[in-house]
């Protein structure tokens, strides 16, 4: 097993969903099935389609998962898919630059004269060591895993080398993917990547509420849910108050597919007044960068099975 890096274009001309599967041609075939039962991450480069002149791509490493299988693509010879675990999927909550200052995340990308390698770069599929995706994730998820290290415990009086001696919790010396897997940081990353997304505003209601702590109350919801193997993704989520979260999460509202992402009604379940929260154009208020409107597959999921209308 390898880690690797896996060149992925929002508008690529494969057949990917990069929560669910990668596609790659043959040339990619023996670096991939390395990767298989490990984890890759994603790189966004900054052409994000066939022409020079689409260079709106992030350029920075935004996604990491687990690779499961290896199979072929039977409606195309000579390609595959690499199989993703949903449940592995995470955004980062912070697209990481492939440089920073001096600093190349990966080795490779870098001449011996300091400047980028065109060549490396080149290359959709690359190795990845686990010193350099530990930083990537790091760099990624730097304010969660910042936020879930433990307090320091003041030493008793007295006792000043006490805090000196003492060792950090064992659950903080767990490999970082661990951590990144554990539900509290994958759930404040996702929620963290939905309201930025969405300009901490309710997809369906326009509501946009601010605490006197200057959080913004509205909530991230996942349109497939995690305990069905949907992702933390901001193509899975979508963001809404309190209230309409809940009408959600029961059925009692879902969202139309594209193009029109109109917003539907259990009307015959919805309490008296409730459509009167609803924004009056009765569609889904999406965010400017149309790569992370909600993906068709989880909106079908969620009318499928979960929307009582």
């Amino acid at each position: 097993m390898t880690k690797t890096v896996l060149t992925h274009k929002p508008n690529s001309i494969y057949d990917d969903l990069p929560e669910e599967r990668y596609h790659f041609p043959a040339t990619y075939l023996r670096q991939v099935e390395r990767a298989i039962g490990d984890f890759i991450v994603y790189y966004e480069p900054g052409r994000t389609g066939l022409s020079e002149r689409n260079r709106s791509g992030k350029r920075a490493y935004v996604a990491t998962a687990r690779v499961t299988d290896v199979v072929p693509d039977a409606a195309r010879p000579g390609h595959f898919f690499a199989l993703i675990d949903p449940s592995s999927y995470v955004d980062f909550d912070r697209p990481v630059p492939f440089r920073e200052g001096r600093h190349y995340y990966e080795r490779q990308l870098q001449r011996d004269d300091g400047a980028t390698s065109k060549g490396a770069f080149g290359r959709a599929v690359r190795p990845l060591d686990e010193h350099e995706y530990e930083a990537i994730i790091r760099a990624g998820f730097a304010l969660e895993l910042d936020a879930a290290r433990p307090a320091a415990v003041e030493p008793p009086s007295g006792e000043a080398l006490w805090a000196g001696l003492q060792e950090e919790p064992a659950d903080y010396d767990r490999p970082v993917i661990e951590r990144v897997m554990s539900r509290p940081v994958r759930d404040a990353a996702f929620a963290h990547a939905v309201r930025n997304a969405y300009s901490a505003t309710c997809a369906m209601t326009g509501l946009r509420i601010i605490n006197g702590g200057g959080r913004a109350e509205v909530q991230a919801a996942h349109i497939r849910p995690v305990s069905d193997r949907g992702p933390d993704s901001v193509r899975n989520g979508v963001a809404l108050s309190a209230t309409v979260h809940w009408m959600f999460d029961r059925g009692l509202v879902s969202i139309g597919p594209p193009p029109d992402y109109a917003i539907l009604f259990a009307n015959s379940r919805l309490p008296d007044g409730a459509l009167r929260l609803f924004r009056p154009e009765r569609r889904l208020a999406l965010p400017d960068d149309q790569r992370i409107w909600p993906a068709p597959s989880y909106l079908n999921y969620h009318r499928a099975q979960i929307f009582k209308g």
